[in-house]
């Protein structure tokens, strides 16, 4: 116990002792140092790129995946993308919108990425029709190689997708729209590395703006449409971050009545972030946009440990300690808590 305004009694342990005089003794090194490796790692994470990758998003471990691992050559890529290419006057049955539909198919199928033995549009050779007429079995691809565009090879297009059971599948039941399905591979051939599901999205943006018009629209659905449009918002989620800080700095000064006060613990947990980015580009580790809230958290646990060291600096001070004793005894109060949230974090 101590008598009120007194100062409290901070005898340091033997550890505290140490990391004491380690950083007061040698502060503006510190301080050197700790600006010098922001700065790196700023730059560092200027360079992060934000992707996902859909094996992360499925639990590898478990015994059903690990069962699917084994047959994975038997059973089709669960990263599949769906192209709808939707007819907005008429139906698909029509030599405009059967050319167009050619032309997204061709882009689509050329794309970095694609798994192309999985690929399927009406305009693929792996989506034929069958009947049974009174010769034996007939068939062949929905679409043949002789189409022109004619007004008879249109019907033909009909009459061979109502035969070929890709109603409700490929085609919709009204006839307004075809669906182009896109498996994925997990990586980029040309690279080897994971597939860039930002760059990726930006390719299908492309292929949406040149070939969608007032008579055809064009809808993209699938994890690697998801996570680039994720990517796309990390920009907006800058924006959420910027306004965080001017809101915690108001009601820190508020708090505090002191700017210099209210700014420290920010900058501090700002650097927190840096630094956290940073060294995820060290580790040669991308940022996913499912854990973007991660950032976040740590900013607010840097400001709340923040608050209570200038909290703690305060109330040295007001017990009439110097700012630097005032400073080393805050230090050395909250040495073992602070050390054991680094440890777990």
């Amino acid at each position: 116990m101590t008598d009120a305004g007194s100062a409290p009694d901070l005898k340091p342990r033997r550890i505290e002792a140490w990391a004491e005089r380690v950083i007061f003794h040698h502060r503006f090194a510190v301080l050197a140092i700790l600006a010098a490796v922001t700065v790196a790692l700023a730059v560092l994470a200027l360079g992060l790129r934000p992707n996902a990758g859909f094996q992360k998003m499925i639990p590898l471990d478990h015994p059903y995946m690990v069962n699917l691992a084994k047959h994975d050559r038997a059973v089709p890529n669960g990263n599949v993308l769906r192209i709808v290419v939707a007819a907005t006057e008429g139906d698909i049955f029509s030599a405009e919108y059967l050319e167009t539909l050619q032309k997204v198919s061709t882009d689509a199928f050329f794309l970095d990425g694609v798994d192309r033995a999985g690929f399927k549009s009406l305009w693929t050779k792996n989506v034929q029709w069958k009947a049974v007429t009174e010769e034996g079995f007939d068939g062949g691809v929905v679409i043949p190689d002789e189409y022109d565009g004619s007004p008879a090879e249109v019907e033909r297009v009909r009459q061979n997708v109502l035969k070929s059971g890709e109603v409700g599948r490929t085609v919709a039941n009204d006839f307004t729209s075809s669906t182009i399905l896109v498996p994925l591979l997990d990586f980029d051939p040309r690279t080897n590395g994971p597939l860039d599901y930002w760059e990726f999205s930006k390719k299908l943006e492309d292929i949406r703006e040149r070939y969608e018009s007032p008579t055809v629209d064009i809808r993209i659905v699938g994890f690697a449409k998801l996570v680039g449009d994720l990517i796309d918002g990390i920009v907006a989620v800058a924006g959420f971050f910027l306004v965080a800080f001017l809101i915690a700095l108001g009601l820190l000064f508020v708090y505090a009545r002191c700017f210099r006060g209210a700014l420290a613990p920010l900058l501090c947990s700002a650097a927190a972030v840096i630094w956290q980015l940073g060294i995820l580009r060290v580790m040669g580790i991308e940022l996913d946009p499912y854990s973007i809230l991660v950032p976040f958290l740590v900013f607010a646990i840097g400001v709340s440990h923040g608050v209570q060291i200038v909290n703690a600096v305060a109330l040295n001070a007001g017990a009439g300690l110097d700012r630097l004793e005032a400073a080393r005894g805050a230090f050395r109060m909250l040495f073992t808590a602070g050390l054991t949230a680094l440890a777990s974090d």
